[in-house]
């Protein structure tokens, strides 16, 4: 199976989700690395993840926003507009950095053109993490290869901005058997065919006196 990754992102809260993000290349700003290493002092509140007040509408747009925002950067090259779409923490990355980060999408010609005209399945609603980041993953069903995607977003200016992106091309059209399974162990078990019926007249055995 065909698989690319590409991420631009920091950890956050949670040792998976922190493992899933340092599985590709990485940028990380000042700001993640003080996420990392910060440690929780007496006192403070343990905020839980909580769903996010947020309508489907917003949902698409941030979604589509930022994953043809990343198709434009790899088709031109040019990562500035990607930049700028993201939140202080995102921007400590230069748009040379981030074009090192995503140039083997770039390199294979990769296209997301598929996320303006195909609806996303979230496999993650959207949700607000501990630290306060919008936190949402899915896949786009494009076929032959489907475009699989997390995203995080952090609050700056009264608005979601980029936080870390997260993309991998999986198939997206599994191959099914010559014959199925099922199919098969019935024609094993089924054995030889019966003869074919004759049309031959028996001659009649005679009756007992």
């Amino acid at each position: 199976m065909k698989r690319l990754h590409c991420s631009a992102t920091g950890p956050v809260t949670r040792a998976a989700l922190a493992a899933l993000l340092s599985a590709g290349l990485m940028a990380a700003s000042p700001g993640v690395a003080w996420a990392q290493t910060k440690k929780a002092e007496k006192g403070d509140k343990v905020r839980a993840t909580h769903p996010a007040s947020i309508d489907r509408n917003g949902v698409l747009i941030l979604i589509r926003g930022t994953l043809l925002a990343l198709d434009q950067a790899n088709k031109t090259g040019n990562y500035t507009v990607l930049r700028d779409l993201g939140s202080p923490n995102f921007q400590a990355n230069s748009a040379a950095q981030l074009g090192d980060i995503f140039a083997n999408q770039r390199k294979q010609a990769l296209d997301f053109g598929a996320v303006a005209v195909l609806d996303p399945q979230l496999t993650l609603l959207p949700q607000i993490e501990p630290n306060g980041m919008l936190h949402m993953a899915g896949f786009f069903p494009s076929v032959p290869m489907q475009v699989n995607f997390e995203l995080l977003f952090e609050p700056a200016n009264r608005q979601w901005k980029i936080y870390g992106v997260s993309v991998n091309l999986t198939s997206g059209s599994p191959q099914a058997p010559d014959t199925p399974v099922a199919e098969q162990q019935k024609s094993n078990d089924a054995g030889s065919p019966p003869d074919a019926p004759s049309m031959e007249v028996q001659p009649k055995k005679p009756m007992k006196p």
